[in-house]
Formats: C-alpha cells, structure tokens, sequence
C-alpha cells in the first residue's frame, strides 16, 4: 500500500519540534522504506519523530521514527525505537 495523509497527524508541536502519529494496516518494514513518507516534506521537518501502529500480518507493530533528512522533497526516516513482536 501507499502512504495515506488521513491517518497522519500532529500530536504535539513545541519549539519547532512535531511530534506525529501515524497508523496503517501497511508492514513497518515498508513504512520505514525509501520515499514512504515524501508526500508530508511540505510539513515534516528534519528531528520531527513519528510515532508508527503499522500491521505486521496478525500482529500490530508500534514504532518511533525520526525524519533524519528531507532534501528535494524526499523524506528520509530512521528506526530510534521499534517494540519487537510478542512471540505467539
């Protein structure tokens, strides 16, 4: 799947600083992917985190993201901290 703008929000906002949250039904694994996040580079700006609930298979996959880079419209993330999977 793609990104989806309604399910991005501001949660807090200080200083210069966003912090956002997202949810998707898409895999971490995807949403930490190259480009995912290049539609916000209007808005997000580099040390803004996202707080990720994306849909590992049966298993939901929580994670905070940090915009490390945006240049000519293409947001970069990085991984700060993923909550691994409970084992089933």
């Amino acid at each position: 799947m793609a990104f989806n703008s309604k399910n991005f929000s501001v949660m807090a906002y200080a200083n210069g600083f966003t912090l956002w949250n997202y949810q998707t039904p898409d895999t971490l694994e995807s949403v930490k992917g190259e480009g995912y996040f290049n539609d916000v580079s209007a808005f997000a700006r580099k040390g803004d985190m996202i707080l990720v609930v994306a849909n590992n298979a049966a298993a939901v996959a929580p994670a905070i993201l940090s915009v490390t880079d945006i240049a000519a419209g293409s947001v970069t993330v990085a991984d700060t901290i993923s909550q691994p999977q409970a084992a089933a």
